[in-house]
C-alpha cells in the first residue's frame, strides 16, 4: 500500500460536471474520483458504477454530462484519518475498496491510499520499486555544534542534489546511563562518543532553526530521535518521517513509539543479526508501519570486504520491505552499486572537511563527492532501464540504417514474380529488410516492379499493400521530399505543399537538373543541421567564429530558397524550418543561463538576409540525436520560453510534435497546454508521434501523443497551419510511412 499526498488527478470540485469527473477518471486509471467542496472537505465519491447506475436514470443522457457530478455521487464515502493503522486501511483495500481518501480531523482529504502500490512518501517524493533513488545527505552531527556551520551544509547538499538532509537529536539527560557524559565506567570508545556528542550538539531549538532552513531551500529535513524525549520534540515540530539509527533496529520501545506517529520510517540494520532484522520487521508490520529498511554495515569506516552489497536482494525477499542502502565506507562506488541491486533510499555522511574533530567526518562525502555520486547513480539508474522484451533505441536505429545490410534485388523482377534465392542480394546500408528474413521472402510474390539494387522492405512479407490516395484535411498539407524523390512522390496524391529537407551535399547541386517549368504546389525548405566539415548548426555557440559560419552557411540556405522560388511561385514566403542551436554534450544548463542565449541567436538572425523567405525556428526535444550522438538541447524546448522569444523578437516557429512530445514526458508537462502556448506562433507544423524521451522512430499512433486532443487543440489555436507527416523513414518503399500516417491524421481530422 502507498499512501500519496498527490491527489490532484483523484478530486474534482462537486460544481464540476460529470464530464469533467469521468475525464479525471480516465486520467487517473483508477475507476474513482472524490468530490470536495471548495474548501476541500469530502463530500462525496464518483466511481464507473454511480456512472451507470445514475445515467439510466436519466432521460437525456447528452445534458446529464453537463449536469453537476454532486447530482451523481456517493454521498457516504469509505474515509479514513491519518493516526489510522495502516493494517487497517489495508483491510478495507482488500474487501473490495478500490482507493481510500485520507482526511484530516476537518474533513479535508490529505492524501490518498493505494492498493497496488509499496512504497512511502516523503515531501514531494514518492519512494517505490520503480522510483529513482532517494538520496540522503547525512550531515548527522557534522556540523561540530555550529548553526551556521549546519546551515551552509544545507546549502551545499542542494548543490550536490540532494533530495533530503538528515539529523540526529540526543537527550543525554534520558539516554546514557549516567545521566550525563561523565560516565567513569563506560569504557574507551563510548567516553570517547560521549564527549563529541556532549561538545557537538546543536540545542533542539537550533536543530528546529535549521530544520526551517532546510524547507526554505526546497529540501524536506530528516532526523534520527535516540530516544522517546527527543521523539516528542519533533512530533511537536511536525516531522514528516523518521530515520531510525542501526543502534535502535532492535529497541522495540523507541520502535513502538514511532508506529504510534504513524509516519514513514527508513530503518537502518547495521549491528543486527538477520533473526533480529526479521523480528524487528515483524514488530514494524503488525503495527502497520510503513518502512524502508536499508543494508548497513556501522563500522567507521567499513572495509570494502565487509560491505557485503550481496545481501540486499536476500532482505528484500525475507523482509518483503523496500530496501536501500546507508553506507559508512570510502568513496562512491559502492552506493552507485547498491542502486544496480534495488536501493530505493540511499544515506551518505556529508561534510565540508573530513579532518574536522568527530568520527563521522572521516567517512563522510565532500560536497563535490555527493555530487559526483548523485550524478553517477542517475546515469545508472537510466541505464538500468527494464527487464521487458529488448527494443531498438533510436540511436541503434540510425546506426542500423547506415552499418546494417540489408536483401536488396539482384536482377529486374517483374510485379507478380514468385522471388527465388538467386534474385536475391545482400548489401549495406541497412535501410530495407534485414537479411535474417531471407527464408521468409523468398516464394513470396513481388508487390512492385524492382531493378537492380532495389531494397525489400518489410511491407514485402505481409499481404497488405500500403498505396496513397488523395487525402481531405481543413489544412495545407505536404510531405518531406529531397529533391531526387520529389518528382516521383508528389505524384502520388494531392498535396498543397512539400518540405524540401536538404543536406549540405543538396546545397551544391543545381536546381535545373530537378525542376523545369513552374510547379504548381507550394513548398516549404528543412535547413540542413549538419554542414560540410562536420559543422552543426549553433547561432548560440559560446566561439564568435563558429557563430559567423552558421550565419554564413544559413544565409546559403536563404539563397537557395529565393532560387526555388522560381520554380514553385505559388508561395511567396517560404518558412525555411532551423534548429538554432543552443545544445550541449555534457549536459543542461542552468535556466538563468538560457535568457542571454536566446538574446545570442535573435541577434545571429539579425545577420540573416530573410527577404522573401521566413526563417522559423523548431520545437526541440530534450535529447536530440545530432551526428555524433545524443545531445542535451537547452533552448526552445520550454513553451513558456519559446513564447517569451516569438513576442519578444517577433519571430515564428515550426511546431514539432514529435519534439515537444518529448519534451514533456521529461518535464513532466501537458501537451495539451504546450499545444495551447505556443500555437499562435505556429507558421508550419511536424505532425509526428514520440514514444518516452527520445523515441522519434515511433508509428504515428503508436506512442505518446493523444492525437484526439491535439486535434482539438491545432483547430483552436493553429487553425490553418500547414503541416507534413515528418515520418522518420517515411520515404521508404515508395512513401509508406508517410501514407500510413496520412491515413491516419486524416482520420483524425488534424
Amino acid at each position: 500500500m502507498l499512501i500519496s499526498k498527490k491527489i490532484n488527478e483523484f478530486v474534482v470540485l462537486d460544481t464540476e460536471s460529470v464530464f469533467t469527473a469521468l475525464a479525471k477518471m480516465n486520467q487517473n486509471h483508477k475507476r474513482i474520483v472524490f468530490v470536495v467542496s471548495d474548501d476541500g472537505h469530502l463530500v462525496g465519491s464518483f466511481s464507473d458504477g454511480d456512472f451507470r447506475r445514475w445515467l439510466t436514470s436519466m432521460e437525456n443522457h447528452e445534458l446529464a454530462l453537463e449536469m453537476p457530478v454532486s447530482k451523481a455521487m456517493n454521498i457516504n464515502p469509505v474515509r479514513v484519518l491519518p493516526e489510522t493503522n495502516a493494517t487497517e486501511i489495508e483491510k478495507l483495500l482488500k474487501n473490495g475498496v478500490e482507493i481510500v481518501p485520507v482526511v484530516d480531523k476537518a474533513g479535508r482529504v490529505i492524501s490518498i491510499a493505494l492498493p497496488e502500490e509499496q512504497g512511502i512518501v516523503i515531501g514531494k517524493h514518492t519512494i517505490t520499486e520503480d522510483s529513482p533513488a532517494y538520496l540522503i545527505a547525512e550531515i548527522g552531527n557534522n556540523h561540530n555544534g555550529d548553526i551556521k556551520l549546519a546551515k551552509h551544509l544545507v546549502d551545499l547538499a542542494v548543490e550536490a542534489n540532494a533530495d533530503s538532509v538528515k539529523f540526529q537529536m540526543r537527550d543525554m539527560a534520558s539516554l546514557y546511563k549516567a545521566g550525563n557524559d561523565q560516565d567513569d565506567s563506560a569504557d574507551l570508545g563510548a567516553q570517547y562518543t560521549m564527549d563529541l556528542l556532549s561538545r557537538f550538539q546543536l540545542t533542539n531549538d537550533e536543530l528546529i532553526e535549521v530544520f526551517d532552513y532546510c524547507k526554505t531551500k526546497g529540501l524536506t529535513p530528516l532526523c534520527t530521535p535516540w530516544d522517546l524525549k527527543s521523539l516528542e520534540v519533533l512530533e511537536a515540530y511536525g516531522m514528516e518521517a523518521y530515520k531510525v539509527a542501526s543502534a535502535d533496529f532492535t529497541n522495540h520501545e523507541l520502535l513502538e513509539a514511532l508506529a504510534a506517529t504513524g509516519k514513514p520510517l527508513i530503518c537502518s540494520t547495521g549491528m543486527c543479526t538477520e533473526a533480529e532484522i526479521k523480528a524487528s520487521v515483524a514488530f514494524l508490520q503488525k503495527r502497520g508501519v510503513q518502512f524502508v529498511i536499508l543494508h548497513c554495515n556501522s563500522t567507521y569506516p567499513t572495509p570494502f570486504k565487509d560491505v557485503n552489497l550481496a545481501y540486499m536482494p536476500r532482505m528484500r525477499e525475507v523482509t518483503g520491505a523496500l530496501v536501500g542502502y546507508s553506507g559508512h565506507e570510502r568513496g562512491i562506488s559502492v552506493p552507485v552499486a547498491a542502486v544496480t541491486l534495488g536501493a530505493r533510499v540511499v544515506e551518505k555522511h556529508f561534510t565540508i572537511d573530513k579532518s574536522m574533530e568527530g568520527n563521522d567526518h572521516k567517512v563522510s562525502l565532500l560536497p563535490e563527492e555527493f555530487a559526483e555520486m548523485v550524478k553517477q547513480i542517475r546515469q545508472v539508474e537510466e541505464a538500468l532501464g527494464n527487464s521487458e522484451e529488448r527494443q531498438l533505441t533510436q540511436g541503434e536505429m540510425l546506426n542500423r540504417e547506415t552499418l546494417a545490410k540489408s536483401l536488396v534485388a539482384s536482377k529486374t523482377i517483374s510485379e507478380g514474380t514468385a522471388i527465388t534465392r538467386d534474385m536475391l542480394s545482400v548489401k549495406s546500408p541497412g535501410q530495407g529488410l534485414q537479411p535474417i528474413y531471407i527464408d521468409e521472402l523468398i516464394g513470396k510474390k513481388a508487390k512492385r516492379d524492382l531493378v537492380v539494387g532495389d531494397f525489400f522492405y518489410e511491407s514485402d512479407l505481409k499481404d497488405e499493400v500500403i498505396k496513397a490516395k488523395d487525402y481531405s484535411f481543413n489544412r495545407p498539407f505536404g510531405i518531406p521530399v529531397r529533391y531526387h524523390d520529389y518528382a516521383v512522390l508528389t505524384e502520388k496524391s494531392n498535396f498543397d505543399f512539400v518540405e524540401f529537407h536538404l543536406s549540405y551535399q543538396d546545397m551544391n547541386l543545381n536546381l535545373a537538373d530537378f525542376f523545369s517549368g513552374t510547379q504548381s504546389i507550394g513548398f516549404a525548405v528543412h535547413s540542413p543541421e549538419l554542414f560540410a566539415g562536420d559543422h552543426i548548426m549553433d547561432l548560440a555557440s559560446c566561439d564568435a567564429d563558429y557563430r559567423a559560419h552558421s550565419v554564413k552557411e544559413l544565409n546559403r540556405v536563404c539563397d537557395i530558397t529565393r532560387e526555388l522560388k522560381a520554380y514553385f511561385p505559388k508561395t511567396e514566403n517560404p518558412v525555411i524550418v532551423i534548429n538554432a542551436g543552443g545544445f550541449k554534450t555534457t549536459g543542461f544548463i542552468k535556466a538563468s543561463e538560457r535568457a542571454a542565449l536566446y538574446e545570442q541567436i535573435a541577434a545571429e538572425l539579425d545577420k540573416v538576409n530573410q527577404e522573401g523567405v521566413e526563417v522559423i525556428i523548431q520545437t526541440m526535444p530534450p535529447f536530440p540525436w545530432h551526428f555524433g550522438g545524443q545531445s542535451y538541447h537547452n533552448l526552445f524546448v520550454d513553451p513558456d520560453e519559446i513564447q517569451s522569444f516569438c513576442e519578444r523578437f517577433n519571430y515564428r516557429i515550426c511546431y514539432d510534435v514529435s519534439h515537444s512530445m518529448m519534451a514533456c514526458s521529461y518535464y513532466g508537462w501537458d501537451l495539451h497546454d504546450f499545444t495551447l502556448k505556443v500555437g499562435k506562433y505556429t507558421a508550419h507544423m511536424h505532425v509526428v508521434d514520440a514514444l518516452g524521451v527520445d523515441g522519434e522512430g515511433v508509428e504515428v499512433g503508436q506512442g505518446d501523443v493523444n492525437f484526439d486532443q491535439l486535434s482539438t487543440d491545432l483547430n483552436q489555436v493553429a487553425e490553418g497551419v500547414q503541416f507534413i507527416p515528418e515520418v522518420w523513414q517515411g520515404h521508404k518503399n515508395n512513401g509508406e510511412g508517410f501514407w500510413k500516417a496520412l491515413q491516419f491524421l486524416e482520420d483524425k481530422k488534424i
